[in-house]
């Protein structure tokens, strides 16, 4: 009740406003259109079998000037209403755009025939034969002499403004007669989009909650309740079209070359899109997720159909399409729990490698933050040049912060044990050996290192 009530706030006043402008242009007297003196004509005052309709099923068809209906003529036996005022039609704009004064409509009779025409300097624009005067309930000559005060009248420019108003008006007035006409039409379309709206936002609530349930992922509950609120509207979109009259054949038709050439200018956008779909529904990362995308490493903090946005450690914001996204290789850091990180640890060869050994996984061991399950390994990684490179690997929490926490930790511990317990960690020795040298440099050079 309470949408209803909002719904019916938000459209009061611009029902109101269509329902006042329709009234006034169907009821209220216009004083350009009283202004002519159309006639209209009346099919019922002539025989039916020498009445013939047009193609599309009308007696009568218009005379155009300047784009404006003058007057309706009927269909003959030989020519149908349709062609007959086309002919008509253009033999009228040929004389307008041929001089910017057309001289008087002049109506000649021929009584033998019993036929007038209506000419301008002896030049034929149409005939108006006894079936057009059966038509319109008039004398033969009466009809020619109104036809060509109506084409005088229509010939003579106007001014500006009164052309322009009185086409405007021509152009509401047969907009709000075709909505009045196709009136049952909109209402029902409108009911098909209220009940689509109502479906739809009960179908998105629906489809949250039950998201909610089974994935346990906001973005992922987000994009199913879109997606399902979107395919509503879809389906009452073609509800409401084929209500209105649309053939579903043309608007397929159309939609299949719309969808092609928007395909090709906006593939990108689009890649973007569908690439995010897969991207949630996929999951290869969730939200506060530490990943390396590329050249980028940092916490996942957005994740929208278009693109994927990134905070690096040191507190940029990146946004990454999700094309480039979707065919980048990820490495997702905080997928497990858990992480590996490794120390390594150079001993003296004097030493004693068990004993270094058994130091070191004592250090482990009384460091709360390193996992005992799986348990530590300490390995000889390589014989280096000056040490024996020992290789601590021990298992932390994967997110960024205690892996880096845990390793320093791990590492200072391991110094100080073993500095404790008297076992050397040496640099890099490195041995120089001079060759050809000169016997005075060679003497003095020995005598140096003698000194010291």
């Amino acid at each position: 009740m309470k949408h209803f009530k909002l719904l019916c706030r938000k459209f009061w006043f611009p029902l109101t406003l269509f329902i006042a402008v329709t009234a006034f242009l169907l009821i209220t007297p216009i004083t350009i259109a009283q202004t002519e003196d159309i006639i209209v004509p009346n099919p019922e005052q002539s025989p039916a079998n020498l009445v013939n309709p047009t193609q599309d099923g009308l007696y009568f068809a218009d005379v155009l000037v300047r784009g404006r209906p003058i007057f309706q003529l009927g269909s003959l036996a030989e020519v149908s209403a349709t062609n007959r005022a086309q002919i008509i039609n253009r033999r009228i704009t040929s004389l307008i755009s041929q001089t910017d004064t057309v001289q008087p409509v002049t109506v000649n009779l021929n009584p033998n025939q019993n036929i007038a025409t209506l000419q301008v300097r002896n030049r034929v624009l149409m005939t108006v034969t006894q079936q057009d005067a059966q038509d319109f309930g008039l004398e033969l000559e009466a009809l020619a002499q109104r036809w060509a005060d109506q084409l005088n009248q229509a010939f003579d420019k106007r001014p500006l403004a009164i052309d322009v108003g009185q086409r405007l008006y021509e152009t509401i007035r047969q907009f709000f007669r075709d909505t009045i006409s196709n009136l049952p039409a909109i209402i029902g379309a409108l009911i098909v989009i209220l009940a689509t709206w109502g479906v739809a936002s009960v179908v998105r609530y629906a489809a949250f909650k039950w998201a909610q349930k089974t994935e346990g992922d906001s973005n992922t509950e987000i994009l199913i309740g879109r997606l399902s609120y979107g395919a509503v509207w879809v389906l009452g979109t073609v509800v409401a079209l084929g209500v209105l009259g649309l053939d579903f054949a043309a608007l397929l038709g159309a939609f299949g070359l719309t969808s092609v050439a928007i395909g090709f200018s906006l593939k990108d956008v689009l890649s973007n899109y569908i690439s995010g779909v897969i991207l949630l529904a996929a999951r290869p990362f969730r939200i506060n997720d530490q990943v390396v995308i590329k050249d980028f490493e940092g916490t996942i903090t957005q994740i929208q159909l278009r693109g994927t946005t990134l905070k690096t450690y040191d507190g940029r914001l990146v946004y990454i399409p999700n094309q480039e996204v979707f065919q980048a290789s990820i490495i997702n850091n905080t997928a497990s729990p858990r992480r590996r990180s490794s120390v390594i640890v150079g001993i003296d060869y004097s030493e004693d490698l068990s004993t270094a050994q058994k130091i070191i996984l004592n250090v482990l061991n009384n460091l709360s933050e390193v996992e005992t399950n799986p348990a530590p390994d300490i390995l000889v990684k390589e014989l280096a040049p000056s040490t024996v490179n020992l290789e601590v690997r021990f298992w932390v929490d994967s997110r960024r912060a205690g892996y880096l926490a845990t390793t320093s930790n791990v590492t200072l511990g391991i110094k100080e044990a073993l500095e404790q317990a008297n076992i050397d960690m040496p640099t890099d020795i490195y041995t120089l050996v001079f060759r050809n040298l000169p016997n005075q440099v060679n003497g003095n050079v020995t005598a140096q290192l003698n000194q010291e």
